[in-house]
């Protein structure tokens, strides 16, 4: 890359990103008085949004609390259609918001971030693009997302198929015909599912290649009219609170009773209950002991898996596509629509990875340890180098010129997932060691970071200083705490993309603070009240 040799533009605050966070970052920032741009990648609003629009795509928040709240007037116009909102709508919402806040014109687009070097002498980020485009900014706040690095499967051949292609972190605008094509997918994740349960019954043949079968909870996506949406406008002033008080931000919490101290049957009654209201619920709704405790966690186990055995009719195929060897909620619990009906189908074919591996991909198959499956389309749903991907993509270099890469070669570290110690004013939302890298309905915890962000920068400038980091005794005694907490947890003990074990050589540890988002909320909010005491001013 040539860098160009213009002088920099001068800015406040340089946000990278224009999805959730990257907008309300520049809201937020832009109404303290500051000079502040936004950078994006692509070529309209909506980060996670704009990006993975492959079939099926939608939240598995419900639209009550996958929103902004810092405005009456947007809660008030704006109305959401159903409970589990589409990729289309919520894409649609995030441009409403934009241009309801006149945000766009502080928005450039179809501007890759490639290198930010901190200057000691100045205080400052110089931030280059992929076009050799230079920017100038004392704040650098990083929107760049938790999922956003795809990754490819590493498989010989990939290359070579001749025929359609899709990564689904990078579906095509334009609509993909799937009739009378046969279609293979990698990857049985949540978007994998989302996907597979989508086009099932619109390919001419389906080949789905698991790795690693999940348990799902069927989503109930109800319909809202307007009596709905009045009904859901009156709870707003108390969601708007309730949201930041619960373990992962969402409406619902986890009961106060015991899962030992409650008879089996009632156990039984409540875990049908949750499971009925078709939502997260019954992951984050019903006992904390599902996280923490073998016996209760296998209670759960068998309860999904018995509700997922019912529904397929081939006991053989039954038994690849239930979970076996970890604990139900120690990956990530996608919901699903019909999804264990599609490997019903006579043009659906499940071939389970681990007993029979993918040796090569050709030009027009695919070659497994047993057979040869001819396809026209190939779809890969392999997930994210998620965490630090989207961090450790950019040539970030703070003090002393060290890339952030580096610093993270054996083992990553920040401060609560908001800084990291040598990179002065650099802010990151949905990074590692924060609830908002997994553990989140990222709505709600995105803003808890960005208003913490925007308070932490008008403390830098009323202190009229020109600089702040953590310490790295803070961020030792944080990384620390954040380990104790995981290891607490069963989720240590299972492989998934939450602990890096989806990327070869990454180091692997939890990527997402298990402590809950109220409890981090309220450590954030006490390292303010205490004067940053945990972070060097210059």
């Amino acid at each position: 890359m040539t860098v160009s040799n213009s002088t920099p533009k001068i800015l406040d605050a340089l946000v990278i990103g224009a999805g959730f966070t990257g907008l309300y970052a520049l809201y937020r920032l832009r109404e303290r008085g500051l000079k502040v741009l936004t950078v994006e990648s692509g070529t309209g609003i909506g980060g996670t949004w704009y990006w993975n629009r492959y079939p099926g795509a939608r939240t598995d928040s419900s639209s009550t609390v996958y929103q902004y709240w810092f405005s009456d007037e947007l809660l008030q116009e704006w109305n959401w259609s159903e409970r589990f909102p589409a990729q289309k709508e919520t894409e649609r919402y995030l441009n409403f918001v934009a241009d309801k806040f006149a945000l766009r014109k502080d928005i450039q687009f179809n501007t890759r971030v490639t290198r930010a070097d901190y200057d000691e002498s100045s205080a400052r980020w110089l931030v280059t693009t992929q076009n050799g485009e230079r920017f100038s900014a004392q704040f650098l706040v990083m929107g760049t997302g938790g999922l956003t690095k795809f990754v490819m499967p590493n498989i010989p051949g990939v290359e070579d198929f001749a025929g359609e292609s899709h990564h689904t972190a990078r579906w095509p605008k334009e609509p993909v015909d799937f009739a009378g094509k046969r279609v293979g997918i990698i990857g049985t994740g949540a978007t994998g599912i989302q996907v597979i349960q989508t086009i099932a019954d619109k390919v001419d043949h389906l080949t789905v290649f698991q790795r690693t079968p999940n348990y799902t909870i069927p989503m109930r996506n109800l319909k809202l009219d307007d009596a709905a949406r009045a009904e859901l406008r009156a709870s707003y002033p108390t969601l708007k609170t309730r949201v930041h008080n619960t373990f992962a931000g969402f409406e619902y919490d986890f009961g106060e009773r015991g899962f030992f101290d409650t008879p089996p049957a009632e156990r039984r009654r409540l875990m049908e209950e949750l499971w009925q209201d078709g939502s997260l619920s019954f992951w984050i709704a019903g006992f904390r002991e599902v996280f923490s405790d073998e016996r209760a966690n296998r209670e759960f186990s068998d309860f999904v898996r018995e509700k997922i055995g019912a529904r397929i009719n081939d006991a053989a195929i039954a038994a690849k596509l239930l979970p076996t060897d970890y604990g139900f909620g120690t990956r990530r619990v996608p919901l699903e629509t019909n999804y264990f009906e599609v490997y019903n189908r006579d043009n659906v074919t499940l071939v389970d990875t681990v007993s029979e591996p993918i040796v090569k991909i050709n030009a027009h198959s695919v070659t497994t340890a047993a057979r040869e499956v001819p396809l026209d389309m190939m779809i890969y749903a392999t997930g994210f180098d998620a965490g630090t991907g989207a961090l450790t993509a950019i040539d970030i270099r703070g003090r002393g010129g060290v890339l952030l890469k580096d610093a993270w070669s054996d083992g990553v570290r920040t401060f609560m997932g908001l800084q990291v110690s040598g990179y002065p004013n650099m802010f990151m939302v949905m990074a590692p060691m924060s609830p908002s890298a997994a553990f989140c309905n990222v709505p709600t915890c995105v803003q808890q970071q960005v208003d913490w962000i925007t308070d932490t920068v008008e403390f830098v400038r009323g202190q009229a200083r020109g600089a702040i980091e953590p310490t790295a005794e803070a961020e030792t005694k944080w990384v620390a705490h954040h380990n104790e907490v995981a290891e607490a947890t069963l989720v240590p003990k299972t492989k998934s993309w939450y602990m890096g074990t989806n990327i070869d050589g990454k180091k692997q540890s939890l990527l997402v603070y298990a402590g809950g988002a109220n409890v981090y909320r309220q450590l954030c909010d006490d390292v303010k009240k205490r004067g940053y005491e945990e972070f060097t001013l210059t």
